[in-house]
């Protein structure tokens, strides 16, 4: 199966929701904020960042929560109407082009390791990075870690999205 081929699928607990990536992610975030540990009430969050439009819903619809962020500009978190477990998050820097899909609800979560951990600088001190795997205190520059295939996707969202201001604009 090619990489462009290879999908993922995933759902809720209770199976209302089921939904499908239909390429591999850009880029796979373990996430270690203050913010991720108490909205997962975990020691990090795992997403996929995708494309909105390679996210297949499947079966079921999702309530969609407004939720603080620590850049005070928000995330919408799809929930579950039923069990109310997150599926996928928009971050308003990405605003509707990307969905971080909680790697967590695939069927299969083993298959997508993160490619980064991010602000490790206030990872729980008994978390134990594999060496490996490029970690950063905060954030990051995409232009310097992620694959040329997934830049070049990255490039195509940032047209589209420039191309549908500038008719909003006129």
């Amino acid at each position: 199966m090619s990489a462009e081929t290879m999908h993922h699928d995933g759902g809720c607990t209770c199976g209302f929701v089921r939904y499908r990536m239909t390429t591999k992610p850009l880029f796979v975030h373990c996430c270690h904020c203050r913010w991720c540990q108490r909205e997962t009430g975990a020691s990090f969050a795992l997403n996929a960042m995708i494309e909105a439009d390679r996210v297949q819903l499947r079966q079921g619809e999702v309530e969609v929560i407004n939720t603080p962020s620590q850049s005070g500009k928000g995330q919408r978190i799809s929930r579950c109407p039923r069990c109310h477990i997150a599926v996928w998050s928009n971050y308003a820097g990405a605003g509707d082009a990307v969905r971080f899909v909680r790697v967590g609800t695939l069927d299969e979560p083993d298959r997508l390791p993160p490619d980064i951990h991010i602000f490790t600088a206030s990872k729980q001190p008994w978390v134990v990075l594999p060496p490996d795997t490029p970690a950063v205190p905060e954030y990051y520059k995409a232009s310097q870690l992620w694959p040329q295939e997934s830049l070049e996707r990255r490039a195509v969202l940032l047209a589209k999205s420039q191309q549908q201001q500038q008719q909003q604009q006129q």
